[in-house]
């Protein structure tokens, strides 16, 4: 077995409007909508989980939301499609800003590529409770990206590569993954 270590990052990324609504592609958002999503930002972020994980001599960043965030977005489905829409977006966003605070590069290459994932990479994952799904390259949590720890490319680097609709061509459909859509290996 490889040597493995955790850091733990305390890091609390602001709630930048504009860009979430640019990657939420809204044009517009109400006060009372947006109160809400300024406070489950703030509640989110006591249940951020940001980690160096060290497996062998790869360093890895881990940044994932818990279950419960989870079950709160799919409970915002069942009650208003735009409710869960928006929740959804910023349950995404807040792992995605937590990534940019500690590699601000990931922004500039329009992506965290995903890292091959070593038996060392998950059982380090596995033990901070962030498995990745039975015979998958994809994590069990929905809210959760595993990258390079120091950035070391874009794309080109992505172990997932093959299956992303943005190397593939499809951009446009990348933005947003809808809770149940996700795809185990070999899904289409």
């Amino acid at each position: 077995m490889s040597q493995t270590s955790i850091e733990e990052h305390h890091i609390r990324p602001y709630f930048d409007m504009e860009a979430f609504m640019i990657m939420s592609r809204e044009t517009r958002l109400g006060g009372a909508a947006l109160e809400r999503l300024v406070e489950l930002w703030g509640q989110w972020l006591d249940r951020l989980k940001v980690c160096e994980v060290k497996a062998g001599k790869i360093s890895y960043l881990a940044v994932w939301l818990p279950e419960s965030v989870e079950e709160f977005v799919d409970e915002a489905w069942g009650k208003s499609p735009s409710e869960g829409y928006l929740v959804n977006n910023l349950a995404q966003f807040l792992c995605m800003s937590a990534v940019q605070e500690l590699l601000p590069q990931v922004e500039d290459a329009g992506c965290a590529p995903s890292p091959r994932p070593t038996e060392a990479l998950r059982e380090a994952l596995a033990g901070l409770g962030l498995p990745y799904r039975k015979n998958s390259p994809t994590l069990s949590r929905r809210y959760a990206v595993v990258t390079h720890y120091p950035f070391r490319g874009g794309c080109e680097i992505c172990h997932m590569q093959a299956h992303c609709p943005k190397g593939q061509g499809q951009a446009e459909s990348a933005g947003v993954i809808l809770p149940g859509y996700e795809r185990e290996e070999g899904q289409s």
